[in-house]
């Protein structure tokens, strides 16, 4: 793992940096592997103007006992850290030594008809300028980027390849939203894990 890292150096109001190679092929096709059977995936749902709809993907709340977090109207409560998610999170502080994360949002894109809306990472729990840390495995997604206020400021596209690291700190969550769209047709990808590390203030 060399960690070279592509920082993102022309995106206003953000602070970005991709690192493609975060995880060996054989460490992100053992953990691909690993937790689809260790997390324990749910079919989740979201409210939206009052009603609860199924999400298009599977999720897992997974960390400290108090890391208790409120998305998209519906409270979730962690389940405990596995083996597998906790040798991440130490590959993780390497990187970031400074954060101490202690929850992570897992989805599971079971094909090109699962998805993301937009949205940004900017509950009350994470603080001010949170640090997100996303790491991909498994089938190669595009993840889009838009900014909030500005009409002049071009929408980004990145291709997130099994295996990487997306940083996403200081003011994106307030400026910035992402997704990640359906890819449907020949070109439909198969399964994909994300793991998106944070920081829960109680």
């Amino acid at each position: 793992m060399s960690n070279a890292s592509i920082p993102i150096l022309d995106l206003p109001d953000a602070r970005l940096e991709y690192i493609p190679d975060f995880l060996s092929p054989n460490e992100a096709s053992r953990f691909f592997n690993g937790l689809v059977d260790e997390i324990p995936w749910q079919e989740g749902t979201v409210r939206l103007f009052g009603k609860e709809h199924p999400i298009p993907r599977l999720q897992a709340w997974i960390g400290d006992a108090d890391a208790r977090y409120r998305y998209s109207g519906v409270d979730l409560e962690p389940s405990p850290w596995t083996p597998l998610l906790l040798e991440i999170a130490e590959k993780l502080s390497a990187v970031r030594p400074a954060v101490s994360f202690n929850s992570v949002l897992a989805n599971l894109y079971r094909d090109g008809n699962d998805s993301m809306g937009w949205h940004s990472d900017d509950e009350p729990e994470l603080g001010d300028e949170p640090t997100i840390a996303s790491i991909s495995l498994g089938a190669t997604r595009d993840f889009r980027m838009r900014h909030l206020r500005r009409d002049d400021v071009e929408p980004l596209t990145l291709t997130l390849e099994g295996g990487s690291l997306l940083l996403m700190e200081g003011t994106t969550q307030e400026k910035w939203q992402h997704s990640l769209p359906k890819r449907r047709g020949r070109n439909s990808p198969g399964p994909r894990i994300n793991l998106t590390f944070r920081r829960i203030f109680a």
